[in-house]
């Protein structure tokens, strides 16, 4: 192969985009079929009322929908987690920033953080009840105490894990404080933030569902109740494939804008931060 031919293969590389993707989505969609299969048959063969066959549960769904219970229900379901969640992760976030970057901070501040990641977050359901009563503020709250201390926890261990190399090395160039934090420890530390975020947006959705369970009864929580109330254990497993499917698609929100913000990462860099703050 001659030196022109050896350039063009270098400046057009062969892409199979299509065939990549494809090989990508093969091994979840082959598992999510098989646990479908498995759901299916196991239902049939013990033959409890408890345990309907997936294809009850698909049908019961699709009569939910087609009466409305389920899109009236949905609106005031994603309302209460776009808000809380939104509380959570600002102030998670800022809080976490806070306690990475200055020592006294996380000094003061750590033993309380960890002891309200620990504790059993429903518990203070009855407290907001208390305070706030019947309202929507009882569920943020809620959705906040389930959500907001993970986020604390990875965003000060996004924080301590930049590099202290990059640090000096801005120091070395006469930036600021504000200039080092803004354009190198919050660039470097933003995919170990963005994992907590995920892990936050799961655990808001369990706050959602069950602040609005055990508050007041509203949005896809109080399709539930009515449902159990009725032994309807069709619409139960129903309504908690919906669940399901809005932590799924929440989940893939926050990480499209974590693959927007840190496009600059080498994906190798990237996978790795994001499994360490995963573990966290």
């Amino acid at each position: 192969m001659n030196a022109t031919a050896v350039n063009a293969a270098r400046s057009h590389p062969p892409r199979f985009p299509a065939r990549r993707h494809l090989t990508n989505a093969a091994p979840p969609a082959i598992a999510l079929l098989a646990g479908i299969l498995a759901w299916e048959v196991v239902a049939r063969a013990w033959g409890v009322v408890f345990f309907p066959p997936f294809s009850a549960v698909v049908v019961r769904l699709a009569e939910l929908t087609a009466g409305g219970r389920i899109l009236s229900s949905l609106v005031g379901t994603l309302t209460n987690l776009v808000i809380g969640f939104t509380i959570a992760a600002v102030f998670g976030v800022g809080i976490g920033m806070l306690m990475g970057a200055y020592r006294k901070v996380e000094m003061a501040l750590d033993i309380y953080v960890y002891a309200m990641l620990t504790a059993p977050s429903l518990v203070f359901a009855p407290i907001f009840f208390a305070i706030f009563g019947l309202s929507r503020a009882s569920i943020l709250g809620v959705v906040i105490i389930y959500s907001i201390f993970i986020i604390i926890v990875n965003t000060v261990a996004a924080i301590r894990s930049v590099p202290i190399a990059l640090v000096e090395m801005g120091r070395s160039y006469c930036a600021s404080e504000r200039q080092l934090f803004m354009k190198i420890i919050l660039p470097a530390a933003l995919p170990l933030i963005f994992a907590g975020l995920r892990l936050g947006i799961g655990r808001a959705v369990k706050g959602t569902i069950n602040g609005e369970m055990f508050i007041t009864a509203v949005g896809l929580g109080a399709v539930v109740i009515s449902a159990g109330r009725r032994f309807d254990a069709a619409a139960v497993l129903a309504v908690l494939l919906v669940i399901i499917i809005i932590a799924l698609v929440a989940v893939k929100i926050v990480q499209i804008v974590d693959a927007r913000m840190t496009g600059w990462l080498p994906s190798t860099a990237r996978q790795q931060r994001t499994r360490r703050g995963g573990g966290a």
